[in-house]
């Protein structure tokens, strides 16, 4: 399993990935799907994008960019996706820690994930076993793809 940053060949796997999260409505808050040329306009508009591959194939991806702009501008955001055939592999675990020292490497002093719902309790005890302190709950921040909201839990870790 090797983590690196993102390049041109791997668009057509990350774009996959991401809409499959995206389809089961229940980790990203976003919606829509990407297709092939806003994949790339996407990924390629981020601070940096990693990808994790296991035998020449990418199953997980990250994007990293900043959370705020001006006085806020050295904290940092990030988002995960792992193919749901190779998830309970700690692909997931490889992709953060690449993450948090990219962050560093680019200037970022902290990085903080606005919305991590609370039932992902995957991710939750990931992060906090990587160090990352919840801040508090929002209740019935994310509405899940059937409708109904969950609440969020926004984490932060200082790089």
């Amino acid at each position: 399993m090797t983590v690196r940053e993102y390049e041109e060949k791997d668009l057509h796997a990350m774009t996959a990935i991401w809409n499959e999260v995206v389809e089961e409505g229940v980790a990203f808050p976003q919606e829509d799907y990407l297709n092939e040329e806003t994949g790339r306009e996407f990924f390629a508009s981020q601070t940096y994008c990693g990808v994790v591959e296991e035998d020449g194939t990418v199953y997980g991806l990250y994007i990293l960019h900043p959370n705020n702009v001006g006085r806020c501008g050295h904290i940092c955001n990030a988002s995960y996706a792992v193919s749901s055939s190779r998830r309970g592999r700690h692909m997931g675990e490889q992709l953060v820690k690449d993450c948090l020292l990219q962050a560093k490497r680019l200037g970022f002093g902290v990085m903080q994930f606005n919305a991590v719902v609370e039932n992902n309790v995957h991710a939750r005890h990931l992060y906090e076993r990587l160090g990352f302190v919840q801040l508090g709950t929002i209740p019935g921040g994310f509405r899940m793809k059937d409708g109904h909201y969950e609440n969020i839990c926004p984490y932060y870790h200082e790089l």
